[in-house]
């Protein structure tokens, strides 16, 4: 992903005012070229899920398992660089896939024409039905970064982070009845530029869904798309994002706030260009879920440093808890 400029969040001036209006003295402290194929597998849901007889919905969000999130994580990070075209890349997929068993699968594949010649891409998407008309999808990039295939980058959190937190989404969805929207769990690929970001070197695999759903009616569908990016940041600082559609960023600090985690979301806002672009363009309304405060004055991000000593569990656990319970409060709109 790409910033584009920042400006002081609308939460974080809110804060500012009243303290200001109160004291003397405000210190202000920054929170900081083949035709597509797909492929469709349905199978029996896992033994973990296997109760026979009717299952009574969740009315409330359920809760991922922190420490299971971090232990994908680490293993998605073991891989190493993961840069589409690349041997991890391709095992990190099959580790995807082995972790869906059991699920409706589908892929999104096609050969991307880039800077650097073509490639291999492959969205993976799980879905997960629901009782009401319509989808929320939940995305998060698994690729890692192309220009630095030969460096000792591994993309804990950039990329890292994003694939583990929808493994474990997958977990808490699985196997229950769902009294709302279907859910789909998308990995992205191809998410960052090949050579340098721009335009034309950038988010290829959204690009490619965005114009096929939009084709098949898929997008009409589309009731929110919620992108997980960066999530792991042992500092968590989740940015309010401008290009994010305000009504369902409003309902992502509501999420945040009804579970105690709002002191880690929107003390800034920031125009990010990232997965959900090509859907904001369609009008899907999205919301972008991304700490671009990674380090100081995020000197982890695309470096060798973005490694697993910077993550922790209590991060996870706050951006996947706040995403799932953003997913239900759609689903009572």
């Amino acid at each position: 992903m790409k910033e584009s400029s920042r400006r002081l969040g609308s939460a974080a001036a809110l804060m500012a005012v009243v303290f200001l209006s109160g004291a003397g003295v405000a210190c202000n402290k920054s929170k900081p070229d083949t035709p597509p194929a797909e492929q469709t597998s349905t199978a029996a849901s896992s033994g973990s899920s296997a109760a026979s007889g009717s299952v009574a919905p969740d009315v409330t969000a359920p809760k991922i398992d922190a420490a299971r999130a971090m232990q994908y994580t680490m293993a998605v990070t073991a891989f190493g660089p993961r840069p589409i075209g690349s041997t991890n890349h391709k095992r990190l997929e099959e580790y995807i896939l082995a972790h869906l068993k059991g699920d409706e699968v589908v892929d999104d594949a096609f050969t991307a024409d880039t800077v650097e010649g073509k490639f291999p891409v492959r969205n993976i998407i799980a879905k997960f039905p629901g009782s009401k008309d319509g989808i929320i999808v939940i995305a998060g990039h698994y690729d890692t970064v192309y220009s630095l295939r030969n460096t000792k980058f591994v993309g804990a959190n950039d990329g890292g982070s994003s694939t583990a937190i929808l493994l474990e989404i997958a977990n808490q969805l699985r196997g229950k009845k769902r009294d709302g929207y279907s859910v789909w769990l998308l990995w992205t690929d191809a998410e960052e530029a090949v050579r340098q970001w721009s335009d034309t070197d950038s988010l290829y695999g959204t690009k490619h869904l965005a114009a096929k759903w939009q084709q098949d009616g898929t997008i009409k569908k589309i009731r929110a798309f919620v992108l997980a990016d960066m999530i792991g940041d042992a500092d968590l600082n989740i940015d309010r994002e401008g290009h994010s559609t305000p009504w369902l960023e409003d309902l992502v600090y509501q999420a945040a706030t009804n579970l105690g985690y709002q002191s880690h979301f929107f003390a800034r806002t920031l125009d990010v260009e990232d997965d959900h672009l090509p859907f904001v363009k369609l009008g899907v309304p999205c919301a972008d879920i991304i700490d671009l405060d990674y380090g100081y004055n995020n000197v982890f991000h695309h470096s060798v440093e973005d490694t697993m000593d910077k993550l922790s569990a209590k991060s996870l656990q706050t951006a996947g808890d706040v995403i799932l319970e953003t997913v239900w409060m759609i689903d009572a709109r």
